[in-house]
């Protein structure tokens, strides 16, 4: 598992590689332009070489690209629904220049309306971006429930994979804290294993290309998107321990988007605790086998 944080590209992208070593990441996730703004930032040729160079010369094996909030495939607005295409696709342009391992989008939101036309609409939207670009995949996160958004369970995020045309460059990016919210008790191995069978059954675990490893700061089945710092939530060091010892998340990118301890995202520690966390999860996993 490459266990790594989501860091900022600010002050150009080789920054971000940086900001990864100092954390001691094995992977990293970033936003390609201002999470709240419908601007891209102007990278250029020599950002996009500066970051494959500085990337080649670290112990850091991936990168994830982190869609915008604003982004909304869903929208019965057409002018937002051109804007969340022009913007997806953008990030997965720059997913192809830097080799990234995934583009993570939040699917949309239907908000009041009928679901099965927001699924249509958000497929349609993912379909023309991965159409417009090349190689990078892009993998839809499952959400925590609230209000209309789009992959509170497998069957919604078969369906939108599904109304997308199912590229083979669309995959899964599964988050602890969201699967834990939407109603998927993950807090022991048997928990999760059959969380990864209705995964596998409505899905394919073919499709799973990156994890969220985060804790939750609301109950199981709140609906509720609160991240809280590992092991410190109601998942519990245990629950966070079960995750990221998952034989199946095997060599996958494990991103950490915490609060961290004073609200500005993931330290070193608590990457290196996620490690700990892994060992002792897999020592856990050894011990029931040897029963």
């Amino acid at each position: 598992m490459l266990i790594g944080a989501h860091v900022s590209p600010a002050g150009g992208l080789p920054r971000a590689i940086e900001r990864g070593l100092q954390r001691g990441c094995r992977s990293i996730q970033i936003f390609n332009q201002s999470p709240r703004m419908w601007r891209p930032t102007a990278y250029g040729p020599e950002d996009f070489e500066a970051f494959r160079e500085a990337m080649s010369a670290s112990p850091i094996d991936a990168v994830l690209i982190h869609a915008v909030y604003l982004v909304n495939c869903a929208s019965e607005d057409p002018v937002i629904a051109d804007k969340s295409l022009a913007s997806l696709t953008q990030s997965l342009r720059v997913g192809d220049a830097i080799g990234a391992a995934g583009v993570v989008l939040h699917p949309g939101s239907a908000k009041t309306g009928d679901v099965g036309e927001a699924i249509a609409r958000a497929g349609k939207v993912i379909g023309e971006a991965l159409a417009c670009t090349s190689e990078c995949p892009l993998q839809l996160e499952n959400t925590a429930g609230a209000g209309g958004t789009l992959g509170r369970s497998f069957d919604e995020l078969a369906a939108l994979v599904e109304a997308a045309g199912g590229d083979r460059r669309l995959g899964l990016c599964l988050d602890s804290c969201h699967l834990f919210a939407s109603g998927y008790d993950i807090r022991t191995p048997e928990g999760l294993d059959d969380a990864l069978s209705k995964c596998d059954r409505a899905v394919g675990l073919d499709r799973l290309g990156s994890l969220h490893i985060n804790d939750s700061a609301r109950p199981l089945g709140s609906n509720r998107d609160r991240h809280a710092n590992l092991g410190d939530g109601e998942l519990s060091e245990r629950g966070c321990a079960v995750f990221l010892s998952e034989p199946h998340f095997q060599g996958l990118p494990c991103v950490l988007e915490t609060p961290g301890p004073d609200g500005s995202g993931p330290t070193a520690q608590e990457v290196a605790y996620a490690g700990k966390l892994r060992k002792r999860g897999q020592a856990a996993r050894r011990r029931k086998a040897a029963r």
